[in-house]
């Protein structure tokens, strides 16, 4: 999604490439899931120490990133992980990050955000429950007041109720919970050795993303793990619903480019009646469309990604404009692709499988197609009315 306009950029591009070519292609996904794990702890570290974790933290936190803006040079990796459905948690350590790094008492987070930039420390965001949509700001998962002079804390919270689809949540030492306390809307940093979490892992449909339900039966936690005022809360998770949009779609224009490219090429390679299978004219066209379908994915959320990054105030409809767009297109590109490859395109053994399995586990992911174009056609309601 950004442009290597900079030899800084150009070199930080091309190394996340060569890493990923090197250290996570898909033979080992498939290495991975065959041995039942999600991700390895010392690969992610190498990776933070290539500044992925940095990218949304200011330099006053030990952040920084490449071409001024963390937003652009974070999809541009999440780009790069499409083409190879690497693993690990870019997208919930980023979300996490998010939020520590934003809220007004940033420094009182300084120890935690260290420890996750480092990637000696995994946190995810709890933010999904079970048998309901996407609705970050409405959670029943409830934050209790509550004064624990007992344990030598001035005050704190007692947390009751289950978060589910959580990413990598077994893998993961923090957890930053969203739970409603009275009226308000909270964030709280969990430590998941806590007394009270239970963390029971879920099936998913892909092969290395692994998530998980976390029950939570009075958790105690100090004021401490509040991130955030009350006041503030609404806004950062808003910000970050619109960070962890917009890297999903850029990653999936990773994975449609890369599908795409080698479907032309077995397309020229394959040859039926003594001609490429390219050259038949219906299937030209079912490669026009599926062009301008990848072409529109791309342009959706390079101008999601740009909104987002400038902060613009119409960030969260353009994340949705592109949630909405790349969901509903993904899978029926790489359908169309496994269909180009006839009887091979069916079975297990051909990689197109990958793909396809991570386009629909992200289709329903920060909410679905259906339920982002509800939230656009309410925003263009309401600016039509306002009119």
């Amino acid at each position: 999604m950004t442009a290597a306009d900079s030899p800084e950029l150009a070199l930080f591009a091309s190394t996340t490439a060569a890493f990923l070519q090197k250290e996570a292609p898909l033979a080992r996904v498939r290495e991975l899931h065959a041995a039942g794990r999600s991700f390895d702890p010392t690969w992610w570290r190498r990776a933070a120490q290539l500044g992925w974790t940095a990218l949304l933290v200011p330099e006053e936190l030990g952040g920084g990133s490449v071409s001024g803006n963390g937003v652009t040079d974070l999809a541009m990796v999440a780009e790069q992980l499409g083409k190879t459905v690497a693993p690990g948690p870019l997208y919930p350590v980023s979300v996490v990050l998010t939020a520590l790094a934003e809220c007004a008492d940033a420094q009182a987070h300084a120890a935690a955000i260290e420890s996750l930039i480092s990637g000696a420390v995994v946190a995810s965001w709890a933010v999904c429950e079970p048998g309901r949509g996407w609705a970050p700001l409405q959670p029943t998962v409830t934050a209790t007041r509550a004064d624990f002079e007992a344990r030598g804390a001035a005050g704190g919270y007692q947390l009751d109720g289950v978060k589910d689809r959580v990413e990598a949540g077994a893998q993961s030492a923090l957890l930053l919970v969203v739970a409603r306390c009275g009226d308000e809307v909270r964030q709280f940093l969990v430590p998941t050795d806590a007394a009270g979490v239970r963390v029971e892992p879920q099936q998913s449909v892909d092969l290395v993303k692994q998530y998980a339900r976390v029950r939570f039966d009075g958790v105690v936690v100090d004021a401490s793990a509040a991130v955030g005022s009350a006041a503030e809360t609404a806004a950062l998770i808003d910000r970050q619903s619109q960070i962890a949009q917009v890297l999903q779609c850029a990653e999936v224009v990773g994975v449609l480019q890369t599908v795409f490219d080698f479907t032309v090429q077995w397309a020229l390679d394959r040859h039926t009646f003594g001609r490429p299978l390219a050259s038949y004219q219906a299937l030209k066209h079912n490669f026009a469309d599926m062009k301008l379908w990848l072409e529109a994915c791309r342009a959706t959320t390079a101008a999601a990604v740009a909104d987002v990054a400038a902060r613009a105030p119409g960030a969260g409809l353009s994340a949705s404009i592109a949630k909405s767009y790349v969901g509903e297109m993904a899978g029926r590109i790489v359908q169309c692709c496994v269909q180009m490859h006839g009887g091979i395109g069916v079975t297990w053994e051909h990689d197109l499988h990958l793909y396809l399995r991570r386009v629909t586990l992200y289709r329903s992911l920060f909410g679905t197609p259906e339920e982002h174009n509800l939230r656009v056609y309410a925003a263009e309601n309401a600016g039509r009315y306002a009119k």
